[in-house]
Formats: structure tokens, sequence, C-alpha cells
């Protein structure tokens, strides 16, 4: 067969990347695929720009047309990111025809019902394997070797810049401020660091890995998102006074017909495998109900990996073609048509364990109080600290307490109702607890 023709839109470091891979294991790849996969054109604003890789200046273009408009380019590779124009780009070279592959977690999570939607009436494929967990191959596997399966649960650490800056403050007592700072410094971290660290991106994988884990559509919007930089020292001391380890969890839980969708600070026990996913590594871990509890572990970022995970794509398309498969693969792993719309369980209704951590002074009656207004709400208390106090310091101290299992709203009218009271000092902290990864 003839060689597969390429368009790449979005020359960046992943763009580079994916140049230098497809040169560096063509006769691999050609080897495994029975045709060469070849870049024929490289759109981008910037073709001047040295890249680290050497590319034939008639293959670059600044015109995106020249990627549509070109008849030999059956597969174009959408590497610009954020929602427009990667939307019209997609949309465009789908119009033509063209099969995708992206890394576009942001344009999936918000767009992706749009464009799979059109990838179905052009039968053309989407692959998107570098948008969740970067070089992990987390989506082939739910939708090829364990599509069998019906899915419980997702849990994932799936942002390394919030990885990066949790695990420093683990390991050597750093403040926030100042590792966020290193990790910017070191390029683990954007200049405006706001999606990750606020844990957008992370919600923009876990709406892509809830939709096919439970083969159900959800609304962004539905997710509750919640990032790290209210997480101090005082809060990771204690989660490890108690055995556990802070880590920007997403979530991901079916339950009797309802989706729990959430990202936030988690803790988890120190036992369990997660909690040593430090660095800038990922991991996620899915349950289905016939292969049990699976968890996929590697670099969730960087140039080599993504690049990996996108030529991994682009070989699967190109194996389809040269068996002359056509559309092998709808883009959810789902029939056209089959995809559900399960409600998202609201947040009040969750239940889970929680640390909460009350700055007080230091007055006779405080606990008392404290635990009476839990327990009005319904909140039982499992343990407690209360720091010592120096008797000439008039400053507030910390009192932390951990929960039973209690629902989420409760915890929410209780803390506004403690807050309120004279001798809080600051709002309460608290951070909810996954005993059971399962």
């Amino acid at each position: 067969m003839n060689d597969i023709k390429v368009g790449l839109i979005g020359f960046g470091n992943i763009g580079a990347g994916v140049v230098k891979l497809l040169r560096e294991n063509a006769e691999l790849i050609r080897g495994k695929v029975g045709a060469g996969i070849i870049l024929k054109r490289i759109a981008d604003r910037d073709i001047v720009k040295d890249r680290g890789v050497v590319v034939d200046p008639g293959v670059l273009t600044t015109d995106v047309n020249d990627i549509f408009d070109d008849p030999e380019i059956s597969v174009v590779i959408e590497l610009v990111g954020g929602y427009e124009p990667a939307k019209s780009f997609v949309l465009k070279a789908i119009e033509k025809g063209k099969h995708i592959v992206t890394a576009n977690k942001a344009l999936l999570a918000l767009h992706g019902e749009d464009i799979y939607a059109a990838a179905a009436r052009m039968n053309v494929e989407v692959q998107f394997e570098a948008a969740v967990g970067g070089g992990i191959p987390v989506l082939s596997a739910i939708k090829g070797n364990m599509a069998a399966n019906n899915f419980g649960s997702v849990f994932g650490i799936m942002n390394g810049t919030c990885n990066y800056i949790l695990t420093r403050m683990t390991q050597e007592g750093a403040d926030f401020s100042d590792v966020l700072k290193a990790a910017q410094e070191l390029g683990y971290a954007e200049p405006d660091p706001t999606f990750d660290i606020e844990g957008v991106d992370t919600a923009h994988k876990l709406a892509i890995l809830v939709t096919l884990c439970f083969g159900t559509r959800i609304d962004f919007n539905a997710i509750h998102t919640e990032g790290i930089s209210r997480i101090s020292g005082l809060d990771v001391k204690f989660a490890r006074d108690f055995g556990y380890r802070i880590k920007l969890l997403a979530i991901g839980k079916l339950i009797d017909g309802q989706v729990e969708a959430r990202v936030h600070p988690t803790m988890i026990p120190l036992h369990n495998p997660m909690a040593d996913v430090n660095g800038v590594f990922n991991a996620i871990r899915l349950t289905g109900d016939f292969v049990g509890a699976v968890m996929f572990y590697g670099r969730g970022a960087g140039q080599d990996p993504t690049a990996s995970a996108i030529v991994g794509d682009l070989i699967g398309l190109a194996r389809g073609m040269v068996a002359g498969a056509g559309r092998t693969v709808a883009p959810l792993g789902l029939l056209d048509g089959k995809v559900l719309n399960l409600p998202v369980k609201p947040m009040a209704d969750i239940v889970s364990k929680y640390m909460l951590r009350f700055s007080a002074r230091d007055l006779p009656g405080v606990l008392g109080t404290i635990a009476s207004a839990l327990g009005n709400h319904g909140i039982s208390i499992e343990s407690m600290v209360q720091t010592a106090h120096d008797a000439d310091d008039n400053s507030p101290v910390p009192i932390v307490i951990m929960t039973h299992e209690a629902v989420e709203g409760s915890i929410q009218a209780a803390l506004t109702e403690i807050d309120q009271l004279d001798f809080i000092c600051e709002k309460t902290s608290f951070i909810r607890i996954e005993d059971n990864l399962e």
C-alpha cells in the first residue's frame, strides 16, 4: 500500500516530538503498519522558530488550508490546544473526510459531542489517547482489552504540576507558593498555572474518562472542581500524622444509576499504591466487574510520552487503512446512539469521611461547642488532635477532627455555623478522605 500522508496543525513542543519520533522510528513503524507514515504538511503561525528538529522547508506552511485541501492527506493531527480555533480546525478536517488525532482534552471535554457526531456522519475516526495521561495507554485499554467490563469507578492523579507541588510539600515541608515558583522555573508549571493548580486540567481529563468508562455524556460544568492552592503545610502535616497523603484526585463513580464526578484534594491512605505516586508522574486506577482493579502509572505529560501516544494513535489508524477496514472503533468505544445521559450526583449528596482543621482561640468549652455543632448535623467524630498551646501565647491553635462518613451537605452546613462562632479565627479547612479506592 502507498504511504499514509499526515498533516500536523500546531508545531510546538509536542509537535516537534511527533516529528522526531516519526523520523527516528520510521522503519520500526513501517514494519508494524505495512506502510510508512509521512508528515506531508506542518501548519503553524511561526514556521521560522527553531524546534530542535530538522524539517524540509517545503513541508512547513502558515496556511492551514494547505492541509485541509490536500487530497493526499488522510489524517490530521491537531496540537493547537484550547477551544478555538482548534474546534474549527478539527471540524473542517472531518468535513474534508480526514481522520483526527488530537491531544486536546479541553476541546473534547467541552465540545467532544459535536466532534464525535461530525465524525460519525463522515465515517472517520477521532483518536485522542494523548488527551489523558500523556503516554499512559489507558483510553485504548478502556475501549479495547477492557471493553467487556462494566466499570464501577475511576480514580486518577492526572496533573504533574499539582503532584510535583504536593510531593515537595510532603517530603520537604515546603510552602505552596515556593514550590509553585520552582515548578515554573523547571517548566513543570505554566506562567499562568491556573488550569493546573485549580483542578481544571484534571477535570477535563475526568470528563473524558467518565464518558468512556460509564458510557454517558457529562456536562463539564457539572464536575465539582477544586484545586490545591488552599492546601497548607499544616494540612499536609496532620494528614501524615493520621496516616494519609494529600493528592489532587479525580474521582468518578457509578452508583445506583448516578455518576459522581469530582476533582479535589483528597487524603489517600499511606498503604495505598496511589499514595506513592510522586513528582510529575500520573496514575489512573479503574475497577471493572470482571477484571477487578487495574492501575496505570507513568509520565502524564512531556514531549516524548505524549508523542508516543499520538503516534500510537496514528499507527492504529494506519493499520486500519492498510487493511481497508474503514472506521473500526467509535471515539467513545460505543456504537453511535448508545451513549447514555446519566444524572450527575449533586456534590451536596456525596458521602465521604473528612479531616476538619479549625483555627480557634484556646478557651474553655471550645471543643464541646464544635462537637455539639457537628453532632447537631449528624456528623460523628472518629478522632481528634489539638496542638499543645504555650500559656503565654495568645495565637490561635489548630484543632483537627477526623469524621466518620458524613453527607457533604451536612458538613458544609455545620462548618458555616461553626465559622461564625466568636472563637473561630479563620475559615475552617476541610479535606475529603478516600479510604477505599476500589
